[in-house]
């Protein structure tokens, strides 16, 4: 999933403080010729607060395994983002199918301001000031995952600096 990122750091969750949060629930219908089968898929982001953060998918006749099965997938997918006194290094575009998202850094007592899919997704990263735009589709799978392809696009100082072979002073003063 994280294959196409570069910087993209994949985590263990062993020892790790992770919190799951709902983003949402779907009922799907399956209709056939006995009638229709009900399920349903649940989207669930997890985070330590701490720059650690995973999404997954669960699909299951019952919520609580579907949610259950969503938090196992999201352990399965945990990345390291990049975050500089509780905000993100640069600003940073992210889409995935018909969703867009922008993700701003913003001053220290700005708080979260995003709406739906992307708040849950920069509270379990543990960003504290943000601004964020979402356009296009509010279909939650696809807002959180442009969001993080937007997240898994940010580099650090240190990393641009080890990629261009030169020294941190160098990259701010170039």
């Amino acid at each position: 999933m994280f294959k196409k990122y570069k910087s993209a750091e994949l985590v263990k969750p062993g020892g790790l403080d992770l919190k799951d949060r709902l983003v949402g629930v779907q009922r799907v219908t399956k209709v056939t010729k006995g009638g229709r089968a009900f399920g349903f898929s649940a989207i669930v982001v997890v985070g330590d607060e701490a720059g650690v953060v995973g999404q997954g998918l669960g699909k299951s006749k019952d919520v609580a395994s579907a949610i259950a099965k969503a938090v196992e997938d999201a352990k399965k997918n945990l990345v390291r983002i990049p975050i500089i006194k509780g905000t993100l290094p640069h600003e940073q575009k992210g889409k995935y199918g018909g969703a867009r998202v922008n993700i701003i850094p913003a001053a220290p007592g700005t708080g979260v301001i995003a709406g739906g899919a992307v708040r849950t997704v920069l509270e379990a990263v543990g960003v504290h000031d943000v601004l964020s735009k979402s356009q296009g589709s509010s279909n939650p799978h696809n807002v959180v995952k442009a969001t993080f392809d937007a997240l898994l696009q940010l580099r650090d100082a240190n990393a641009i600096a080890q990629d261009r072979g030169i020294s941190l002073e160098q990259v701010f003063n170039a």
